[in-house]
């Protein structure tokens, strides 16, 4: 047989650390590692969908995904984001993975920069490679945030640039100021901001802004998967300028085609239906990070605290990182965001509050040794 040959731009790229890590958990382990909420769907969500499979729509939808929730998500943005994206202007995706995707795969010309967080994402950078892109981290500040400066300097080359607020791995806010002076800066220089926000229902303080806010040349991506616990329905979408959209539907409609019919129609009940459950899940975030973040204070650990998502991201060292997996906690060592934060781990405190505690535990047998 001779011998096996691949595409380097697949060659190039890692596994993802994370998946590596949600794989690899052992019975009795408690993963605070993979990034999903632990709640249920609610069921409202679920009849919705219930209900489409019983009217038999289980068909190919509009590439575009079905009228109905493009009009219900042009009320969303409308609503709560403070923007005027028509209908037209909305692409449904098989989650925010996929928007990403499509997007730089119609923006990104062959080595072409791509800036983002670092740390951030795992899968920014990724994506990058795979549609020809050069990733570049941008450093963060001592909050966590990105180091506006920085950014400056990188951009004057750069094509793409990817906002994540709230921050995954960091758990960061960006401020206002902020948002506005990367898009305003970025978009004078001819750079596409592509504002990832899937996050912004779970924010404790802070107010949440929308990138698009600030300027014309934004790509908006969001989901259903973490705003109502949807993870595995696997459905998202983008809103941005019809010229992008136009192009961004070309690769989506030979990669995917369509989203999801059921997951279309579930997403419909989620996004005109009771929002009550959302809050429920904010609230008890909220009270999980609070306890997490207490507890690691008491026992020494000094780090910003989360202000939004689900994540703490704080600086524990990689030998006590690497005991505390041996105690079968799991967690993501930082390295697996990027450069900046090899000392740093995320845990993801989306899990219930006896595992939480049960981790504690844990964390506190293994500074022990």
């Amino acid at each position: 047989m001779e011998k096996v040959r691949c595409a380097g731009r697949c060659l190039g790229i890692e596994i993802s650390g994370i998946r590596k890590l949600f794989e690899a958990a052992g019975p009795g382990s408690i993963n605070m590692g993979l990034g999903q909420p632990d709640f249920d769907t609610p069921e409202h969500i679920k009849e919705g969908a219930i209900r489409a499979i019983r009217e038999g729509k289980t068909a190919y939808t509009s590439n575009m995904g079905i009228p109905e929730l493009r009009e219900a998500l042009s009320g969303k943005f409308r609503d709560e984001n403070g923007l005027a994206y028509s209908p037209d202007q909305i692409l449904v995706t098989a989650g925010a993975s996929e928007a990403l995707h499509i997007i730089m795969h119609a923006l990104v010309e062959e080595g072409d920069r791509v800036l983002y967080a670092d740390p951030g994402f795992v899968s920014y950078g990724a994506l990058a490679v795979l549609a020809g892109g050069r990733p570049a981290g941008v450093p963060l500040d001592r909050a966590l945030r990105i180091d506006v400066e920085a950014a400056k300097e990188m951009m004057d080359d750069a094509r793409l640039f990817v906002l994540n607020s709230p921050g995954n791995p960091t758990g960061a806010v960006e401020t206002k100021e902020n948002i506005r002076a990367i898009v305003e800066y970025g978009n004078d220089r001819g750079v596409t901001i592509v504002s990832d926000e899937v996050y912004e229902h779970f924010i404790y303080g802070p107010t949440h802004w929308s990138a698009a806010r600030f300027g014309e040349d934004v790509i908006t991506v969001n989901a259903a998967s973490k705003t109502y616990a949807m993870t595995g329905w696997r459905l998202g979408y983008l809103a941005g300028p019809k010229e992008y959209v136009e192009q961004c539907l070309k690769v989506h409609q030979y990669c995917q085609a369509c989203a999801t019919s059921i997951s279309q129609y579930a997403a419909l009940t989620a996004y005109t239906g009771p929002q009550d459950c959302v809050e429920e899940m904010r609230r008890e975030y909220q009270a999980r990070r609070d306890y997490l973040c207490g507890e690691l204070s008491r026992m020494g650990f000094s780090f910003p605290v989360p202000e939004g998502a689900f994540y703490l991201f704080a600086p524990l060292g990689k030998g006590l990182v690497e005991r505390i997996l041996k105690k079968g906690v799991i967690i993501v060592p930082g390295e697996a965001f990027g450069c900046n934060a090899p000392e740093y781990a995320r845990m993801n405190y989306a899990t219930s509050r006896e595992n939480l505690k049960a981790a504690v535990e844990r964390i506190r047998e293994a500074m022990e040794g």
